[in-house]
């Protein structure tokens, strides 16, 4: 990252993060709040990933997803989370230049990754519930790993360029990021150079990731709604909801949330109801997906229970 330096203006060693909160009697109470989140994001994350590789009942498509979806989690929760948590204890939360950077561009490749992780598992849902016979050629180990690497290179991409071009830029000297992590709108607003450009490039690709990926969600789910209401049993018709139920659940919360933050009218958008969905998507919501996948899932139930037994 050193070559950055050379085309800023004013050469920045550091930025601080304001945090979340400037209020001192909320920093203990939220330290601990988020702390716990945190912990609990790690473990159940960790444990989903472990889980799906160990247990041989569970070594289908939908579970190959689910774990690359856990480790998605894992990932963008641990770029924000502890850098983040180190704010409630310091008097000033510095960030180096270069770790800025890194934050921004892991964080990026993390939550692109998981929306179309996301649209891969709803298309997988797809061709299980409406071509039964066929699932297990349709969805081969090779088409499953194409439909995880193609999202994880195109997020590089992305990552890579977005990061580029903001740290290339000039800064004015002005180092405080008025968020608790290095995003790319805060940073925007220290650049003296014109933001024009990077501006419109973050608002197509993130209108182009949303839309795409909702649109296959959507398309999927209609198709799988016919196709349950074509069933004649009420028992035939439970168990598509039941495997579908989890993964809806979570799609739900996240787009709710990113639609939310992306979709406010321009004249009530600030950087504090920004702080507040961001918290929701780095670290309630990576939290919340094993838990939602443990809770509503029969197969990972089974496998936690005869794990329990065994100890």
């Amino acid at each position: 990252m050193a070559w950055m330096d050379k085309h800023n203006h004013t050469v920045l060693k550091e930025f601080i993060l304001m945090g979340i909160t400037d209020r001192p009697e909320l920093q203990a109470p939220l330290f601990v709040l988020f702390l716990i989140i945190y912990i609990i994001s790690v473990v159940g994350n960790l444990g989903m990933v472990i889980l799906t590789k160990m247990n041989s009942r569970l070594q289908t498509p939908m579970y190959f997803f689910l774990r690359h979806l856990a480790l998605l989690d894992l990932g963008y929760s641990t770029a924000v989370g502890p850098k983040m948590l180190v704010n409630f204890v310091v008097n000033q939360n510095t960030i180096p230049y270069n770790w800025c950077a890194t934050q921004l561009a892991f964080f990026i490749l993390f939550i692109i990754s998981e929306l179309f992780i996301l649209s891969a598992m709803a298309y997988d849902r797809y061709v299980a519930i409406c071509n039964p016979l066929l699932y297990t050629v349709v969805m081969s180990q090779r088409v499953c790993w194409v439909l995880v690497a193609v999202p994880y290179l195109y997020s590089a991409f992305l990552s890579l360029i977005t990061t580029i071009k903001i740290f290339i830029s000039s800064f004015c000297g002005y180092n405080v990021i008025s968020h608790f992590y290095c995003d790319s709108l805060p940073l925007l607003t220290l650049l003296c150079s014109s933001t024009l450009e990077i501006e419109l490039m973050i608002l197509f690709f993130s209108a182009f990731n949303l839309v795409s990926s909702i649109l296959i969600v959507l398309v999927s789910y209609i198709l799988i709604l016919k196709a349950i209401l074509r069933m004649n049993s009420a028992e035939g018709r439970h168990k598509p909801f039941s495997t579908c139920g989890s993964h809806l659940t979570v799609v739900v919360v996240l787009y709710a949330t990113l639609l939310f933050m992306y979709m406010q009218p321009k004249s009530s958008h600030s950087f504090d109801t920004d702080k507040m969905a961001s918290v929701f998507y780095t670290l309630v919501i990576p939290m919340l997906n094993p838990i939602i996948y443990s809770l509503r899932n029969k197969e990972v139930k089974g496998a936690l229970n005869r794990i329990w037994k065994n100890l």
